[in-house]
């Protein structure tokens, strides 16, 4: 299935994140493709609330990984951004969480491509300037028909 979809402001593209947060089910992995400053991060926080997070959520550009256990399932929050090799990957323990009974997204995902699970879900974020600056283009892929 690819469903694309649109945003005008960082709150809808906050919004269409919640409620992915709120339809996820256990086991859910989702591939964050996009430039710097498309929204990513925002996605991010959105998915969080769906899962009834509540906490501050910032994207773990230095730590790699963030775990969040207060929501209705765990959320495993990464951004691979600065890995350097997969192998780095395999010392955090990436398979617990993407195989595991939370959500995971990953941001700048298409660093691992190999490692992710063959039914993840791709979001594609970006920007086109014609449209306005706080316009997004989000495109949706899934294995799920």
């Amino acid at each position: 299935m690819k469903k694309v979809m649109k945003t005008a402001s960082p709150e809808e593209t906050f919004a269409l994140g919640e409620k992915l947060g709120r339809e996820a089910k256990p086991g859910t992995v989702i591939a964050l493709i996009g430039d710097l400053g498309v929204g990513k991060t925002v996605f991010t926080q959105g998915v969080a609330l769906g899962l009834g997070i509540t906490e501050p959520v910032a994207s773990p550009t230095f730590t790699i990984l963030q775990v969040y256990e207060e929501g209705r399932l765990p959320f495993y929050h990464y951004d691979v951004y600065r890995i350097g090799d997969l192998e780095e990957m395999e010392e955090i323990g990436y398979e617990d969480c993407f195989y595991g009974e939370g959500v995971c997204i990953v941001e700048w995902a298409d660093l691992i491509r190999e490692l992710l699970p063959e039914d993840t879900i791709r979001i594609t974020i970006e920007k086109d300037p014609e449209q306005g600056f706080d316009y997004r283009r989000i495109t949706v892929e899934s294995s799920e028909q």
